[in-house]
This record gives structure tokens, C-alpha cells and sequence, in this order.
């Protein structure tokens, strides 16, 4: 293999001309966050940046463009979380806040923006949410670093954009502040040792000492597994607790009609097919209703920004839901293309263009995606709530994200490249290009060439090692392709 690069995981517009600045493009690729300007494609930043020529690690974080990494041969459990813990206690260094342990995460699978100038990030095996200033520039720099008890799954923001969600996978959705408000630390109340009231001393038998002899060992080893629990030592709160891994999140806002006024709730799915409507925060303990139609998982939520009250939902099954979630209503049912083997929704993202004088009607476009397919499924949203296919848009790669540039009438889609078409295991003999572009015109979305994605790929991203062992290349496809893994399986899927 040669010239293979890391594809983009993330892709994020961020609308600046409001502010009178320029448009912002956020996107992850490896272990990388990058800004682009949205006009020209031009790249701003680049973060973590690469470490001291002098420092003790050098060799672990080179420069992006010419990066080659790859997971390492034996994954650890990191000791930096106690350690990170007790910075997330002080005020924010910016200084040194770029300055980060080599190689102590391998991607970034979650990605959102607040208020145009702040961009919040998982980072994968150290399970850390990082808030990053984004300067007038586009230039990244590290406010905060919080530590979580578990892997998340699912990021967001509350509606006013000040406080973010997160869910993991044991099913708990936590809320905090988006910038920490200064020391936090929480009172831990001690645990009681366990202690056997049985002592060598009053037990004789053989098989009474045997057994006092494994309590006492699990006794030690709840005593270990307490000293390392990890302990939130910044500003939280646990509000909604899921018996099942948690999936996805996505908080919506209810506009006023004439019997409610206009109220916050946050939607949860997880793998026992269930949707969950709460109430936002401060009352997400009051549950609305479960919306419950899905025979699999559930993967991907879409509450479209052109009508709130409606909810497209798919995952494991083949196919989707639309819903009237206010009402707990299931619209219509929509069955998906049918191909060979399992079926998994990877996304659905809803764009709308700006009208133009070519496309005077305005287009309410639902854009999904399947797991492991090249192929993106478009549909329109019509005035009864229902949806149509209308076209399917055949990319050169397999899909991963997908931004709307609404001004433009056009979307960018980032495709896989490092895997062949249609597959998630084989991987190519070259690199592609990471970005590939659509235009609305005359009520069809086409190919078109774009200047900034046209100078995205020319740059490219970090590359990868042409020598990675299998090993190797199978945990970068767990890291890309883990929807798979929510399927039960002793559970059939529909043909």
C-alpha cells in the first residue's frame, strides 16, 4: 500500500457571517482536529499541535502532513485519567494545554460546536470531553480537559448552547457546564471495608476456611477496585440513566403553541430499540413518553431544523421511522434499499438550502447513510410529515459524515479511504481524495467541483503506515465501523 491518509470522521459547518467572520469547516481525522476556511478551503489550524523538536517524545507526534500512525499493538489502560482529574480542579493553562501525551488517543468520534467559537470533542481511549476555543482565525486552543467514568457514546449541547450532554455506554446522560466555572471538588463518602466476622480462629472445617478464604480475597479486591474508581472532580449531573447502552442524543426545542409554551427535551435511543422523550434540563427526571416501533437498535435521530416535530429514526432494522414524537405517533414506515446481509443506518442529516433563483421552492432534504455503503439515499420531506426518496447519490467511497452548506446550496460528504467500496475490512492500494462535494440544481443534487474542498484534498490529512499489521488494521476498523457490534445476535433481521 502507498499514499494512504486518514479519512475525515467528523465534518462540522460553522456559520460565522452573522458575527461578520469567516465560515468555519471542523473536521477529525485520526487523531487530528482541523479548521479550514469555508471560502477558500485553506487550513487555519491543526490540533493537537506537533510537540518541541527537543522534547522527550519527538519521534510520537510528528506533524500532520506527514504523520504515519496507527493503533498501538497492545492497547493500555491509561494511568492519566487521575491525572487529568486533578487539572480539571484548577483554572485552564492555555498555554500548555496543546502540549499532550503522545499517542494517548488514537481518534476523535465525536465532534459539536458552541456558539461559533467553541468546539467540544471526545477523545477516544482516555475518554476525555475537551472544550477548544476557536478564535476569529479558526485557531484551536484547549480550554478544559474532563475526564468521564466510561466511554462516551453520545455528545451534544442543550439547546442554549452553555451546558453540554454526553451519553455513555452504560446508558447515563450527564450534563455540565461548557466552560467550568472555576474549583469544583465532590465529597466521596469513604467505603466501608468488608470485613468477614468468621476469623481463622473460629473456622476449622477445610471447606469453611476455603470459603473464608475467597471472601477474603474478594474483600481485597473490592478494596483495589474502589481506590481506582474514578471520581468527577468538576461541576456534573447525572439526569437520565438508560438500562441499555446508550446510542444516541439530541436535544430539541418545542416552539409555543396553543396549549404548551415553548419547552426543552432531550431524546434518547439505545440498543433495546428504544426512544426515550424527556424534558430538558432541570426536570429531564420527568419522561414523556418511549417510542417504541424498532425491532433493533436504534443508531441515528433527526429532529429536521425545518420541522421540529417531526423525528426520523433508524439503526439496525431495514428500515426507518417517521414520527410525530410530541404525540408518540409513527407516520409512516419507510423500508430501505434491500441489499445482501445486515442492514445499519450510520447517519441521517437533514440540509436546506437556500432558495435561489434557479430553486425558488424551498428544499427540505433528508440525506442517510448506511454502514459499510457508498451509496447516500435522499429523500424530501413533504407537507404531510412523510418522506420520499427521490434519487440515490453514488459516492467513489464509503460514507462517514456529512455537512450541509446551506448558502451554497450544496453538501460536503466525507468519504472512507482507506477501505475499498462497499467494504469495511479490505483495505485499498491507495489513498482518494478524503472530501467529495454535491450542488442542488434544477431539482437534482449533482457533482460539483468546490474551491475549498478542492484545496482540502490537495492537502490531504495525516497518513498512515503502509506497513500496519492486520492486527493493526482491524482495530482501525472497530474504530470506524462499530455499529455491528450493538446487533444482537440471536435476533433476526428483515430481508
Amino acid at each position: 500500500m502507498a499514499g494512504l491518509q486518514h479519512p475525515f470522521h467528523c465534518l462540522r459547518y460553522v456559520n460565522r457571517q452573522s458575527a461578520g467572520q469567516s465560515d468555519i469547516l471542523i473536521a477529525t481525522a485520526g487523531r487530528n482536529l482541523y479548521s479550514y476556511d469555508a471560502s477558500s478551503g485553506q487550513r487555519l489550524d491543526v490540533w493537537p499541535q506537533p510537540v518541541d523538536a527537543n522534547a522527550e517524545d519527538k519521534g510520537s507526534d510528528a506533524a500532520p502532513a506527514s504523520e504515519s500512525q496507527g493503533p498501538p499493538e497492545k492497547r493500555r489502560k491509561l494511568s492519566s485519567s487521575s491525572e487529568e482529574q486533578k487539572d480539571a480542579k484548577s483554572e485552564p493553562k492555555p498555554k500548555d494545554s496543546n502540549k499532550e501525551t503522545s499517542n494517548s488517543w488514537t481518534n476523535i468520534p465525536l465532534v459539536t460546536v458552541a456558539h461559533g467559537k467553541y468546539v467540544v470533542i471526545m477523545t477516544s481511549e482516555d475518554k476525555c470531553v475537551r472544550v477548544l476555543s476557536l478564535d476569529n482565525e479558526g485557531k484551536l486552543q484547549q480550554l478544559s480537559a474532563r475526564t468521564m467514568p466510561k466511554k462516551l457514546s453520545a455528545l451534544t449541547l442543550t439547546p442554549d448552547e452553555n451546558n453540554i450532554l454526553s451519553g455513555d455506554k452504560f446508558g447515563d446522560v450527564y450534563t455540565f457546564p461548557l466552560i467550568p466555572s472555576g474549583e469544583y471538588v465532590k465529597v466521596q463518602a469513604p467505603a466501608k471495608p468488608y470485613e468477614p466476622s468468621a476469623t481463622n480462629l473460629t473456622v476449622h472445617t477445610k471447606r469453611n476456611l476455603e470459603s473464608l478464604e475467597q471472601q477474603m480475597r474478594q474483600a481485597a479486591l473490592s478494596k483495589n477496585n474502589q481506590a481506582e474508581r474514578v471520581v468527577l472532580n468538576f461541576e456534573h449531573q447525572v439526569i437520565i440513566g438508560h438500562v441499555s447502552l446508550l446510542t444516541e442524543l439530541i436535544s430539541v426545542t418545542r416552539p409555543a403553541d396553543s396549549t404548551v409554551g415553548k419547552r426543552n427535551y432531550i431524546l434518547t435511543a439505545d440498543r433495546d430499540e428504544h426512544i426515550r422523550v424527556s424534558r430538558g434540563v432541570p426536570q429531564a427526571h420527568v419522561i414523556e413518553q418511549f417510542c417504541f416501533g424498532h425491532t433493533s437498535f436504534v443508531s441515528s435521530l433527526c429532529v429536521p431544523s425545518f420541522e421540529s416535530k417531526v423525528l426520523i429514526s433508524g439503526g439496525g432494522d431495514s428500515y426507518l421511522l417517521v414520527w410525530n414524537w410530541l404525540e408518540n405517533q409513527i407516520l409512516q414506515k419507510v423500508q430501505l434499499p434491500s441489499s445482501e446481509g445486515e442492514v445499519t443506518v450510520r447517519g441521517i442529516w437533514d440540509v436546506s438550502p437556500a432558495p435561489t433563483a434557479e430553486n425558488a421552492d424551498p428544499v427540505k432534504a433528508i440525506f442517510v447513510a448506511l454502514e459499510g455503503s457508498s451509496q447516500l439515499l435522499y429523500y424530501t420531506l413533504e407537507s404531510d410529515n412523510t418522506i420520499i426518496h427521490q434519487d440515490t447519490l453514488q459516492l467513489s467511497g464509503n460514507i462517514l459524515s456529512l455537512t450541509g452548506l446551506d448558502s451554497r446550496g450544496s453538501i460536503v460528504v466525507a468519504v472512507d479511504t482507506l477501505r475499498e467500496t462497499n467494504s469495511t475490512s479490505v483495505w485499498r492500494s491507495s489513498s482518494q481524495p478524503p472530501l467529495e462535494t454535491f450542488r442542488f440544481s434544477s431539482g437534482k443534487w449533482a457533482p460539483a467541483e468546490d474551491s475549498m474542498v478542492i484545496k482540502i484534498n490537495s492537502e490531504g490529512t495525516s497518513s498512515v503506515s503502509t506497513t500496519l499489521e492486520q492486527k493493526q488494521q482491524k482495530e482501525l476498523n472497530d474504530s470506524m465501523y462499530n455499529l455491528s457490534n450493538l446487533r444482537k445476535r440471536d435476533e433476526p433481521y428483515d430481508d
